[in-house]
């Protein structure tokens, strides 16, 4: 599961922000109302769900693509080479662009925490370590200051044949996986198949075994939020594809048609449950995200993992984004980290003051997030929906105008 993210110098990130999935200290009758949006893990509370909520250019989404950045980092970095310029921006203002953007995922792994985190420019890594908890104290297994490492004795077989195939381009954590280091592979497998980053796109290539695996599940959930469609029918279909062939040694580029392979999907509605629809081309986006949310989502809470999705609830009923939810936190261990500019979700009777993050820009126009447990006097029976409107969390887009206004505006 995952316990924390850090995340400092990355577009509109500035100065070190927290999100930080270990529950807060709330004792209230409310709070042991939700019970279940929680996860009981080595004698802590760890939240199940945490929505991020402000005005559109906060920064939400770039707290979703640092994430996703870091991740792609660890599965991508083995392969770079010298000419190498990493594709992110730090905070542009105030001299930042000079300084490093720094990572940091606290997570647990096979029972075990671990503290993983590296510090990069856009030319190399700057610094990079890993430690874990044994018996809950902080112990180091690497670090790395430039080209200068430092191991526990014993923690990675033969680290320094490691070190001679790290270049300033490679995270120590990816070369060593590459190079069959047991921990290594096992924390790379983790970020792989823990982390999940985004929803199923229709034309993802394990699209077709997440679908076998849950189509049941997925019908009925559907027949939950109302849908009509009473069956999904899977079909690999030939199609004509245009390629291109690079011709060795001249300057032509002759293309061909290619039949490949495409998957596509059918739904039948319980009025005409003969007829198929094509989903790409006939259903609606709201049920083509539903679909995709469904299969992802069924895939987390059956197999503990962690999701993350930048507004989630884009083309969704505000009922279906609740549904979404309640099939988080009614699984045993999965996780969801999502941006929202659904206003009903903040709700204390559906989520605890410390799954409600806003999200809001400074004077500077870096991001800062904060927490509604942070507002010591806002108390459970208080309206939080209301009180957000109303700007008492700040967060909230300033929007000055009248049909009057525009009016005038129009005219000018």
């Amino acid at each position: 599961m995952l316990l924390k993210i850090e995340l400092e110098n990355f577009f509109s990130i500035k100065e070190k922000i927290t999100i930080d999935f270990r529950a807060g200290n709330i004792n209230t009758k409310q709070a042991r109302l939700l019970e279940q949006n929680t996860i009981e893990w080595n004698g802590q509370k760890v939240l199940k769900s945490i929505g991020l909520f402000g005005p559109n250019a906060s920064g939400k989404s770039n707290i979703v693509k640092a994430i996703r950045f870091c991740c792609h980092l660890i599965f991508q970095s083995h392969l770079h080479n010298e000419n190498t310029i990493f594709n992110f921006q730090p905070f542009k203002f105030d001299g930042w662009d000079q300084k490093p953007s720094r990572f940091l995922v606290d997570f647990v792994c096979d029972n075990v925490e671990y503290e993983y985190s590296f510090a990069l420019n856009r030319n190399e890594i700057l610094e990079e370590s890993l430690y874990y908890y044994p018996k809950k104290r902080r112990a180091k297994i690497y670090s790395r200051k430039g080209k200068e490492f430092s191991f526990a004795e014993g923690a990675i077989p033969r680290a320094n044949d490691v070190v001679f195939n790290t270049s300033s381009k490679n995270l120590f954590l990816s070369r060593a996986s590459s190079m069959n280091r047991e921990l290594a592979q096992k924390l790379f497998m983790y970020f792989l198949n823990t982390f999940m980053l985004d929803l199923v796109q229709l034309n993802d290539s394990n699209i077709e075994e997440l679908f076998v695996k849950n189509k049941k599940v997925v019908l009925e959930a559907l027949n939950v939020c109302d849908s009509d469609i009473c069956d999904i029918e899977i079909r690999k279909e030939k199609v004509q594809q245009l390629s291109l062939n690079i011709a060795i040694g001249t300057n032509a580029a002759p293309s061909e048609l290619k039949e490949v392979d495409v998957i596509k999907f059918f739904t039948y509605h319980k009025f005409a449950p003969k007829i198929p629809f094509d989903m790409m081309a006939e259903e609606s986006s709201g049920t083509k995200q539903l679909f995709g949310m469904l299969l992802r989502l069924l895939d987390v809470v059956r197999n503990k993992k962690t999701l993350m999705v930048d507004e989630f609830d884009i083309s969704l009923h505000t009922f279906l984004a609740d549904f979404i939810l309640d099939l988080i936190h009614a699984s045993s261990n999965s996780q969801l980290l999502f941006t929202s500019h659904n206003t009903s979700l903040i709700d204390t009777d559906r989520l605890r003051k410390d799954q409600i993050l806003f999200v809001n820009k400074k004077d500077d126009g870096s991001t800062d997030v904060y927490s509604l447990f942070d507002f010591k006097d806002f108390r459970d029976n208080m309206d939080a929906e209301k009180g957000y409107k109303q700007g008492r969390f700040d967060a909230i887009p300033i929007v000055s105008s009248s049909v009057g206004s525009l009016k005038k505006l129009l005219e000018d």
